[in-house]
């Protein structure tokens, strides 16, 4: 089976539906399938420097990318997402379609423009779709009455989630299937022999909620001794938040964006991971990523990461309390031992909910029935 797997995001800079779909096509091949991605790419250079403040990936994407064009950043329920708008993108994807000639399409996002939209529009062959987004998608009003008619094409349609399928369905209707984010599970994870570090993963936008922990750091530090590694954010951007919130480096390292080995091994040498996110999460992506690695989180008690989280694996606290996130913190660290037992249930929960290989046989069968309409 050929699969072609169409993200409107930019392979330059990471984002949890560009993960999903690297990861989701190496699940894929392991189960015999050939898969091409189809999505935007932003060579490094002067040009997407200007475009992109963000730091990105640096390099030619791998020979299983299909590239069809530069991307900008569009704002976007809390976030600020780099879309690929270039019209050209439409005859890319069309010549594409053409000479590769899938047996099946699977669209992320499918309702946003240009590569999802497109691809609705020219491909006549059978199409899975995956709905990330939750939240108010206001952007959707727009979609539905232009080209929401194309959402009739969509054989079977996915939702990470409850919350991302409501979403979807105020708008546009349709049957969902929930089937959750895989995510990467290292062959061997030990909770225990960790440094004394926690990390935080993600870009550096306001719903993240890095200003949060950055304004609780000195407290945590000086209760705990711990270090604090933040893993995704761009560095200049983090240290002037930093500068603005007046938040000393003290214990602090900024490591910016890296690639999934060297994330994993950030992970491996953590005894947790905090996620201080203010909301507009369809799904606790990182938090998978870190019970992967045995490692136990501290988070926001907010939709989406209710669905990931549970007592055994994790620590909750109020949205934007600094003071609770501190108290969180420090109550996981003082106890080893139930740091690690914590540690240990989250890799159980990550390897029976949130394994690629069951995933993967899930949508094989999709697209078998999606090709048997």
């Amino acid at each position: 089976m050929k699969v072609g797997i169409v993200v409107p995001y930019s392979w330059s800079f990471w984002g949890a539906v560009v993960e999903h779909a690297e990861l989701q096509a190496d699940a894929l091949r392991d189960l015999g399938c050939e898969v091409k991605t189809i999505m935007g790419n932003d060579p490094p250079g002067q040009f997407t420097r200007v475009l992109h403040p963000r730091h990105g990936r640096h390099g030619d994407p791998p020979p299983d990318v299909i590239p069809i064009g530069r991307s900008v950043i569009v704002p976007a329920n809390g976030t600020l997402p780099n879309i690929i708008l270039s019209p050209r993108a439409f005859f890319r994807i069309r010549k594409t379609l053409e000479r590769e000639r899938f047996d099946v399409l699977h669209l992320h996002e499918p309702m946003t423009p240009i590569p999802c939209v497109a691809a609705l529009a020219l491909w006549e062959g059978p199409t899975v779709a995956t709905f990330h987004a939750s939240g108010e998608l206001r952007w959707m009003r727009i979609a539905r009455r232009t080209w929401g008619f194309l959402a009739d094409r969509i054989d079977r349609r996915i939702a990470v989630s409850e919350m991302a399928a409501r979403s979807a369905a105020r708008w546009i209707g349709g049957e969902y299937e929930i089937l959750p984010n895989g995510v990467l599970i290292p062959p061997h994870a030990e909770p225990g022999g960790r440094a004394h570090r926690i990390v935080f993963a993600g870009r550096h936008e306001a719903r993240k909620g890095l200003h949060v922990l950055l304004r609780a750091w000195p407290e945590i530090r000086r209760r705990t001794g711990a270090e604090l590694r933040l893993v995704g954010a761009d560095p200049l951007r983090v240290r002037l938040l930093m500068t603005r919130l007046r938040v000393p480096d003290d214990g602090i390292q900024v490591l910016g964006f890296l690639d999934q080995e060297s994330f994993t091994a950030e992970l491996l040498a953590a005894k947790a991971l905090v996620a201080p996110s203010l909301g507009g999460e369809s799904f606790g992506m990182v938090l998978t990523r870190a019970f992967a690695c045995a490692v136990p989180v501290v988070a926001s008690d907010i939709s989406g990461y209710r669905d990931v989280m549970t007592p055994e694996t994790s620590v909750a606290f109020p949205a934007g309390d600094e003071q609770a996130l501190a108290d969180a913190v420090e109550s996981l660290l003082a106890d080893e031992r139930r740091r690690e037992t914590m540690g240990a249930a989250a890799r159980r929960l990550a390897q029976e909910r949130y394994s690629w290989g069951s995933i993967a046989r899930r949508l094989v069968d999709l697209y078998a029935d999606a090709g048997a309409r």
